[in-house]
């Protein structure tokens, strides 16, 4: 018995001329909460598909809890549990009979069904819910109802594809801490999101581009790849003129815009903000502020992503 509950090799899924997932490769233990990110596009939907069984791959090897997604897609479909941003019930139906449909759609068999459906109230604390219409409940809920219904048959690997889209931030903590409970029981997560904060409580990151993974490690692991370098904070009035000014100056590796300012990678502090004030200096633009700050998730993926788009010019 294989320890993944995920394993790629060297997949690859065309449509005609265009590569949609470029020689991917990776392995998911079991029991990881797996973040897998990308701009739009990027290949993450194609690459699930194809992990659920509802695609076939061009070449390469897929597997899911050890079952073969070419060989025997319905095999896969069986042991998975799958939850998409669209909540796939029932709105003039209750909790309860929601759950009861999929209970019989998943076949849960009927002596198991009444305690996976109290499993299922109880976890997303639902019980007090069961008799309401699902098209009054409000989207955190319908989200809690959603994941219930897709991991009643017990499945080992559960893909969660933009789950949180729409719903309050408050929602969305919450429903992590659902996502923390099962990883916590042996599932394993595989998860798109395009929430940075949520990429932080994964255990593993993949971020796909062009349909290819750029990068993968361990959130804080992806983060010492700017740390290896220096990320500074620049405002001023004018963003816009200040990185045309200072994109090109020598030792300056990307700035992006980030809410009013920019974020700067340079190969050195000291230096960069010394070129920095001096290039500004030169064009009368004024600096509000100018430091050296610890990265986030989503200055690690701009850099990667835009560094991806330079090679390709």
């Amino acid at each position: 018995m294989s320890d993944w509950a995920v394993e790629i090799d060297n997949l690859v899924k065309t449509f005609g001329d265009f590569v949609a997932v470029d020689h991917v490769s990776l392995k998911v233990p079991k029991g990881e909460i797996f973040g897998f990110l990308g701009p739009n596009g990027a290949g993450k939907s194609t690459t699930i598909r194809i992990l659920c069984g509802l695609l076939s791959p061009t070449s390469g090897h897929a597997s899911v809890a050890g079952i073969d997604v070419a060989a025997d897609p319905e095999g896969v479909r069986r042991n998975i549990g799958y939850m998409s941003q669209k909540f796939s019930l029932y709105d003039d139906l209750t909790v309860e009979q929601n759950i009861d449909f999929f209970t019989g759609m998943y076949g849960v068999p009927r002596e198991l069904r009444q305690s996976r459906k109290d499993y299922v109230l109880h976890m997303a604390n639902l019980a007090d819910r069961r008799g309401s219409l699902t098209g009054t409940l409000s989207g955190g809920w319908k989200q809690r109802l959603a994941l219930g219904c897709a991991i009643l048959h017990d499945p080992p690997v559960v893909f969660l594809d933009e789950p949180t889209s729409g719903v309050d931030p408050i929602a969305r903590a919450t429903f992590w801490e659902l996502i923390a409970e099962l990883a916590r029981t042996g599932h394993t997560v595989f998860v798109t999101t395009h929430y940075m904060d949520e990429a932080e409580y994964c255990n593993r990151l993949a971020l796909m581009y062009a349909g290819k993974v750029i990068a993968l490690g361990e959130p804080s692991g992806l983060k010492r790849l700017l740390k290896e370098h220096g990320l500074l904070r620049l405002d001023t009035l004018a963003p816009l003129d200040a990185m045309r000014a200072i994109e090109h100056e020598e030792g300056i590796l990307d700035v992006a815009v980030f809410g009013s300012g920019l974020h700067v990678v340079v190969d050195d502090a000291a230096a960069g903000m010394e070129r920095i004030r001096a290039a500004l200096g030169a064009r009368n633009i004024a600096i509000r502020r100018l430091e050296p700050i610890e990265p986030s998730l989503e200055d690690v993926f701009v850099a990667l992503i835009e560094a991806e788009e330079r090679k390709a010019a």
